[in-house]
């Protein structure tokens, strides 16, 4: 992988993980339309050690809350707001592990392909701009009870279908569920912090037991490009949320599909 490579997949890792628009779809789309062989385990470790960092430290003073709350109410009994939304980002992860060791292999070898990303960037995208127009807008991310956490975390393991997007299915049902925009984006970020944590340990075991070279200078590009993009990615996307709401990015979808689309049958 070339340093150029390198930096176009991070920058795309980092722009696209947080937003609604499917970072894995993205990610795939170089190697299909541009023919790049495909990044390799050590790089999406560092992409997403890169974009971890980065919600995390944009979000610290949160994560430290949400952490130091969590560990009290397991040592010390203490509840409060911050523990049980903590505890709630735990059973919103749930869903998504369960739904990933049983279906991970299957959606690697079925679905990732153009066709599969065309049709779910245009169906999620529709599906987003139908909650977004009706969204009640009423309760903020400390209301999430137990029943909205698993509802939110099945969206969640649905994104694994590439194009779906991570945030944007979370946010999606955040939405239907009365959740404020910037509200809803928060809990979308926080409930991504323990699964790319799994993630990134998961791939760094395959990374661990594989006999493959690990070429560093690409690595140290894709955590550090990812990182910055991502972080500066958090702060547009909520400024854009709480001033425009989703269309920006309904709209990105749908002429995504729509090119994709056209591209395939042209080929």
């Amino acid at each position: 992988m070339s340093i150029f490579e390198a930096s176009m997949l991070a920058l795309i890792q980092g722009l696209t993980e947080f937003l609604p628009v499917s970072s894995s779809a993205h990610l795939i789309l170089p190697s299909i339309i541009l023919g790049w062989q495909d990044q390799g385990i050590a790089f999406d470790v560092a992409v997403h050690m890169g974009t971890l960092f980065a919600v995390i430290s944009y979000l610290r003073k949160e994560v430290t809350q949400l952490l130091g709350a969590f560990f009290r109410s397991i040592f010390k009994d203490e509840r409060s707001a911050d523990a049980t939304l903590a505890w709630m980002i735990v059973l919103a992860t749930i869903p998504t592990c369960i739904f990933g060791l049983f279906m991970k292999d299957i959606i690697e070898v079925y679905l990732r392909s153009v066709w599969v990303i065309t049709v779910t960037c245009v169906i999620f995208g529709l599906l987003l701009w139908w909650v977004d127009s009706n969204a009640k807008c009423n309760i903020d991310e400390y209301k999430t009870t137990p029943k909205s956490a698993l509802l939110i975390g099945l969206w969640q393991a649905l994104a694994m279908i590439p194009g779906t997007s991570r945030s944007g299915a979370t946010i999606t049902m955040a939405l239907y569920l009365g959740y404020t925009r910037e509200a809803a984006a928060r809990f979308s970020f926080l409930i991504s912090i323990p699964l790319i944590t799994i993630a990134g340990c998961y791939l760094g075991l395959g990374l661990a037991n594989s006999d493959v070279p690990v070429m560093w200078e690409p690595i140290f590009v894709g955590v550090l490009v990812s990182f910055v993009c991502a972080y500066i990615c958090i702060h547009w996307f909520l400024q854009i949320v709480m001033t425009m709401g989703m269309k920006p990015f309904i709209i990105y979808r749908i002429l995504l599909g729509v090119s994709l689309a056209v591209f395939l049958m042209i080929r």
